[in-house]
């Protein structure tokens, strides 16, 4: 099997050797390069050709951002950024990353191990395989309207894994305020999931912000998964949908899971639900958004021309959870238009 070819670029010398010694140790990944900066990082983007870069936002001479702008128009190539709890991350990936992990800990031995041993490269092992040409800004807003719909039980939820970042704000960006109350999981750590919804609410004409318990869902408002060690369900308590936070064990190596989520739609909005499933790894939401389908409600799968990893939205596809596969561009009309006829 050949090996991932990755280029490391950190400026922390001691963070940088440990990323090196750790990659490669796992039989898939070997590091042919390291940089300290985005000028060393160009010169071995040249000389190495890697198949991955991993990135450092923070960066001598120039930003990781920066360096992001200006690389990806030229050589296009698979990005993982490392960063610390910061909204910055979100720039990298709207410059062309394709994923990002959040920087540990040094000092805390169990943290560093996870990072170094399975999220980094796992990450590194998805990003090997994204379309790259598929990563870019999100298109101007459009002006979409519901036509007839006025029903407080309509319910739309959303889920995502890899390149979903920026493919959520390309359809969110496009609801207006009439639209019913949103549901979203897109696999992210902890922390970062409010600094995203704050971003979007800046963006967006619906409102935007990490769900808690007891949240209601509402029409014109999205609500977005905290990450960390919670799944959100939908409930109905007092004849209105809310929404329930709660601890529980990864499914489908997920936490928050997507598939919990479809399958409380499933069970308490059916057929007055509509699922949709973009980029992403893996197969979680598939089976759950099979549910949803089966409980009378509408689905929506990103199509393989536009998804940045293929592979949720195929499992789901494949299953027979999708009924309609569309555009990334054309997923915000197509749900007005299913809403329109509910």
């Amino acid at each position: 099997m050949r090996q991932i070819r990755v280029l490391v670029v950190e400026d922390s010398l001691v963070f940088q050797e440990l990323l090196v010694r750790n990659l490669n140790k796992d039989p898939a990944i070997t590091v042919v390069a390291t940089a300290t900066d985005p000028f060393e990082a160009r010169d071995a983007i040249l000389k190495y050709q890697p198949d991955v870069m991993t990135l450092d936002v923070e960066l001598p001479r120039m930003s990781g951002i920066e360096f992001l702008r200006k690389l990806m128009p030229q050589y296009p190539l698979p990005v993982v950024v490392i960063s610390a709890l910061s909204d910055r991350v979100f720039d990298a990936l709207n410059a062309g990353a394709v994923d990002f992990v959040a920087k540990p800990l040094v000092s805390d031995r169990k943290q560093l191990e996870t990072f170094l041993t399975n999220e980094l490269p796992v990450k590194i092992k998805i990003a090997s395989t994204a379309r790259i040409s598929n990563i870019k800004k999100a298109s101007m807003v459009q002006e979409s309207r519901l036509l007839s719909v006025n029903d407080n039980n309509l319910v739309v939820a959303i889920g995502a894994s890899t390149g979903g970042t920026e493919a959520i704000f390309s359809v969110v960006k496009d609801f207006g305020t009439d639209i019913p109350g949103v549901v979203v999981v897109q696999h992210m750590p902890p922390g970062f999931t409010e600094m995203y919804a704050k971003r979007l609410d800046d963006k967006c004409r619906v409102r935007v912000k990490e769900a808690k318990s007891g949240d209601r869902v509402l029409p014109g408002q999205v609500l977005i998964a905290p990450g960390g060690d919670m799944h959100m369900r939908l409930v109905k308590r007092g004849g209105e949908y809310q929404v329930e936070c709660k601890k529980g064990p990864k499914v489908n190596g997920h936490c928050p899971s997507v598939d919990v989520l479809f399958e409380s739609v499933a069970n308490t909005a059916g057929d007055r639900a509509l699922g949709i499933i973009l980029t992403g790894m893996g197969a979680d939401g598939a089976k759950g958004l099979l549910s949803m389908r089966k409980a009378g409600a509408k689905t929506i799968g990103q199509d393989e021309s536009t998804c940045v990893v293929y592979g949720m939205p195929k499992v789901a596809y494949d299953i027979g959870a999708v009924m309609y596969q569309e555009k990334l561009s054309d997923v915000a009309g197509k749900t007005y238009s299913l809403l329109n006829r509910m």
